[in-house]
């Protein structure tokens, strides 16, 4: 597990303007991304302040390690998430030298970028999507909706509850919500008919992706489990609810998902996290102990993440009218009922192989109260209890207009707090 370091000290400032109060992005975090600058192609790039910093351009001009030209030379960062993770610790202590000391500002300037200026691309080239389910709270929510006596199936507490998403619909922060089609049936209706998605959901959630991969018929261990994992950003699975309630008997979720998955642009290292790790929280009374693969004393101490995740709505009204954006819910990572490294390590216990840039979603992350919950399928139960906007405004499910962003914020008492940019997009109808 990756160790606190001279980077990480909170008293660490940077000669980049602004980067120091930087909400998100001031030199103690350091994401990686792949930006494209103003009529240039994709590059490999970190985050400082708000500027991005052009890492295959400090790597031409020696800059950076010899032995990472390569890998920085690429437009994702898959070859650089193959490598081991002393290369990533290695980069990130030379960035963070580099942005740190005024010595070597001269050297570095010409290949900073304005943000706004950059459009950013999908980190990686994804060649597997996996969705979990290990939010509790969200299970247990929804579970109510259709079993009030027994929410949980049997399995729940015993596996990482998963599927198999759709690696090809996978976008980044910005690209619009094109509402589905697809097949629904109510209840009361003799045969299901055709049309526009009416039930369309947010998911507020983890993305971890996945570093070092593994070779097919080979399990990773839990205790290796972490090594595997190149950093974290935030994802929104949206979700057609009422195309789901339709199909998704006997084989699981279909087309009630593969129609997009919005991730954030820049993933915040497993390395830029050490400070904050935490202990995964206690298992209630009465819980199974996970079995032997999925039991690590190191993950249980420091397994969890202190990340704190809120997801805003703002209508087309509230943007009309010059008004905030609303928040929806507020939840913390460590309401996951499996650790990062249990996900990973379970989706390779039957020998499953995970290639560098793969990307894992949490499952939706909801608090145990209300204001906490990360789907609107909560927050109006199911629709039956129509959700009252500041504005007077009502929300069932989302609506032609809406635009749903999701932050996060890493925050741990003595550090700099720092946070992964946004998950963003709007809903609007095909054609």
């Amino acid at each position: 597990m990756s160790a606190i370091d001279e980077t990480h000290d909170p008293a660490r400032t940077s000669w980049v303007p602004g980067a120091d109060a930087h909400r998100d992005f001031p030199v103690q975090n350091l994401p990686l991304g792949v930006f494209r600058p103003a009529g240039g192609a994709a590059r490999i790039g970190t985050a400082i302040g708000d500027f991005v910093v052009d890492l295959n351009g400090l790597a031409r001009a020696a800059q950076l390690t010899e032995g990472l030209a390569a890998a920085l030379s690429e437009p994702t960062l898959n070859a650089l998430f193959a490598l081991a993770p002393d290369a990533r610790r290695d980069l990130r202590r030379r960035l963070s030298d580099l942005l740190s000391n005024p010595a070597r500002r001269a050297a570095v300037e010409p290949h900073l970028s304005p943000a706004g200026d950059c459009a950013m691309e999908l980190p990686t080239r994804i060649g597997g999507y996996t969705d979990f389910y290990a939010g509790i709270h969200h299970a247990m929510n929804i579970g109510r909706l259709f079993r009030p006596d027994d929410p949980l199936l049997a399995n729940y507490k015993y596996v990482p509850i998963g599927y198999h998403g759709r690696a090809s619909s996978v976008r980044v922060s910005g690209a619009p919500v094109v509402r589905p089609g697809g097949q629904t049936k109510a209840p009361s209706e003799a045969a299901p008919t055709f049309g526009p998605c009416r039930r369309l959901d947010y998911e507020l959630e983890l993305g971890i992706w996945v570093g070092a991969g593994n070779a097919l018929g080979r399990p990773v261990p839990i205790g290796e489990a972490e090594d595997h994992i190149a950093g974290f950003g935030l994802l929104n699975d949206w979700s057609a609810r009422d195309l789901q309630a339709w199909e998704y008997q006997p084989l699981g979720p279909f087309l009630a998902k593969n129609f997009l998955t919005t991730v954030s642009p820049w993933v915040v290292t497993t390395e830029a996290l050490a400070p904050f790790r935490i202990a995964q929280e206690p298992r209630p009374d009465g819980d199974p102990r996970p079995l032997e693969h999925l039991w690590n004393d190191d993950d249980q101490a420091r397994g969890a993440l202190a990340i704190t995740l809120e997801v805003f709505i703002a209508t087309a009204k509230m943007r009309a009218d010059g008004q905030a954006p609303q928040r929806l819910g507020l939840a913390a990572a460590r309401h996951l009922y499996w650790t990062p490294a249990q996900m990973l390590a379970h989706h390779t216990s039957n020998g499953c192989d995970l290639a560098p840039g793969d990307l894992l979603g949490t499952g939706t992350i909801s608090a145990p109260t209300p204001d906490g919950w990360g789907s609107l399928m909560e927050l109006s139960r199911g629709g039956s209890a129509p959700l009252a906007l500041a504005n007077t405004e009502i929300r069932t499910f989302l609506e032609d207009g809406d635009e749903i962003a999701i932050v996060g914020r890493a925050e741990a008492d003595g550090r700099r707090c720092i946070g992964f940019g946004e998950c963003r997009g709007t809903v609007r109808t095909n054609g």
